[in-house]
């Protein structure tokens, strides 16, 4: 179709071409032509909207509206939908404006930033989600999760709290007394479902209490973004039970769940990996097996190998396999998993004086077993872990801490937790015991003891409002726990150290 700017320009044309036809009109003749062009032009245009039903329809993209969603399958963010036109470039347009770009599934976004469950297995978990359906093909999804806390905390020791949920430094707590009411984290994710083959899975992570800057918990070196896990996978579980991934992730070293809403379990902060790897899996009929080549040197979390006695990570040099099997009980809801790891190069492996990240006297590897029990509203764990060989820097040489000798690392837990009903909605009372125990007996650094009392409600499915009692027996913070930064012959750990801690909290993911 031809409009009033095509048509100026060819008479425009004309006119430098055949100056005769310009001596032979006026300006005004010409003006007049202009003028019935354009009001043929629209003429035109109104009669082909009345023939399509609809309004003109711009080359610009109609706004996205978010749509509700509808559980457990996520529904896709879609663009307003124009009746579809008899024009070919205008159908063009509306369909490119008509497709699926963004959507939201906000119970996978929960499950996969919970760091309470699957904290070893999230990306067999993401994959297990485009398998059931919560998840489409070809799609991307935005997903995040903001978790708030309040709490008060007594110690009987000055400025030594223990409670692990914050690094335990007079840096974040001073005096016998702490009270918070601060955002304990927040995150935001993408999963891009790129083929039925291919997904891609990035998290971002803002967690100024646990964060490894220095100074304080309002310091700038404190409150970043960072990525906290980002890999690409490979693989569909409908066709085939083998997968990989490539990337920063959680390493599938044990099980590092707890049974609390909040606050993990002791065995997690002693072995849970995070590391840069490539992965590949099987999963099938209940077995699941994975290995993953690890990154060495120093990693993000409790994994380090020596890398010609340095700490720099520049080979491959580490690697950690799990296999698990769970166990049809009969009935819904009704299993048991039972399953063992084993990790190369466990973080154990520094000299005395212990300090996160400095290279490795010699690689350290640990094991774990465990198991997870689901009876009806029941919920069971289960976990051992330990190293292999002693670690060297729990040996202080400096009388009188050289009694000690340097010990193995080992750390369990077991808990339990019930699923009520209660005004319509779901429940959740937990109990969890766990420990840590790096030195032999009488040592300061001997151990450090969890007890979790939780209760926990669930307005919405992507929605849990917590409370937490916890209470803590020993002083063991990793960094210097056997000495080294207060003078010879002492260390900061202390055995006869309590800690009490009263919490509340909101976990909402989106």
């Amino acid at each position: 179709m031809t409009n009033w700017k095509t048509a100026a320009s060819a008479v425009a044309l004309g006119l430098c071409l055949a100056p005769g036809v310009v001596q032979a009109q006026s300006l005004e003749d010409v003006l007049a032509r202009l003028e019935r062009l354009e009001q043929e032009n629209r003429q035109l245009r109104q009669e082909v909207d009345s023939l399509k039903g609809a309004a003109p329809i711009s080359a610009a993209p109609t706004p996205v509206a978010m749509s509700t969603e509808t559980e457990p399958a996520a529904t896709p963010m879609r663009t307003v939908e124009a009746p579809v036109p008899e024009n070919d470039q205008a159908r063009a347009a509306v369909e490119l404006n008509s497709g699926q770009f963004i959507s939201r599934a906000s119970d996978v976004s929960y499950r996969m930033l919970d760091p309470t469950t699957h904290t070893s297995r999230k990306p067999l978990m993401l994959l297990d989600a485009r398998r059931q359906g919560d998840l489409r093909d070809g799609g991307v999804y935005l997903g995040g999760a903001i978790t708030a806390l309040a709490n008060y905390q007594e110690t009987n020791r000055n400025s030594k709290f223990g409670y692990l949920m914050r690094h335990p430094t007079s840096a974040n707590q001073i005096g016998e007394t702490a009270s918070e009411a601060v955002l304990h984290s927040a995150q935001l994710s993408v999963t891009a479902n790129v083929t039925p083959w291919i997904t891609a899975y990035a998290e971002l992570l803002y967690d100024p209490e646990q964060s490894f800057g220095a100074g304080t918990i309002t310091a700038v070196s404190r409150n970043q973004v960072q990525l906290r896990k980002g890999y690409v996978m490979f693989g569909d579980l409908e066709e085939s039970p083998y997968y990989a991934a490539i990337g920063k992730m959680e390493a599938p070293f044990g099980l590092m769940d707890t049974v609390s809403p909040f606050t993990a379990s002791t065995v997690w902060h002693a072995f849970g990996g995070l590391a840069w790897g490539a992965l590949a899996g099987y999963s099938k009929d209940g077995l699941n097996i994975a290995i993953e080549a690890v990154q060495g040197g120093s990693q993000f979390r409790s994994l380090a190998t020596s890398v010609e006695g340095t700490n720099v990570p520049s080979r491959l040099n580490n690697f950690v396999a799990d296999a698990n099997y769970t166990f049809d009980l009969g009935g819904e809801g009704r299993d048991l998993m039972a399953g063992a790891s084993y990790v190369h190069g466990s973080a154990y492996c520094h000299g005395f004086p212990v300090v996160h990240f400095n290279p490795c006297v010699d690689d350290n590897p640990a094991y774990a077993v465990y198991g997870q029990l689901h009876y009806d509203r029941w919920t069971a764990n289960a976990e051992f872990a330990k190293t292999l060989e002693e670690w060297p820097g729990t040996f202080n040489p400096t009388p009188p801490l050289n009694q000690f000798a340097a010990s193995k690392v080992s750390s369990w837990g077991v808990g339990a937790r019930y699923a009520a009903e209660l005004a319509g909605q779901e429940v959740h009372l937990s109990t969890e015991f766990s420990t840590y125990v790096a030195g032999p007996k009488g040592s300061p650094w001997r151990r450090q003891d969890q007890l979790v009392f939780g209760l926990a409600a669930f307005p919405a499915s992507h929605v849990k409002l917590f409370s937490e009692v916890v209470l803590v027996e020993g002083y063991v913070p990793l960094n210097f726990l056997s000495g080294g930064n207060l003078g010879p012959g002492v260390s900061w750990s202390d055995a006869d150290a309590k800690t009490q801690v009263l919490l509340v909290g909101a976990n909402v993911a989106f």
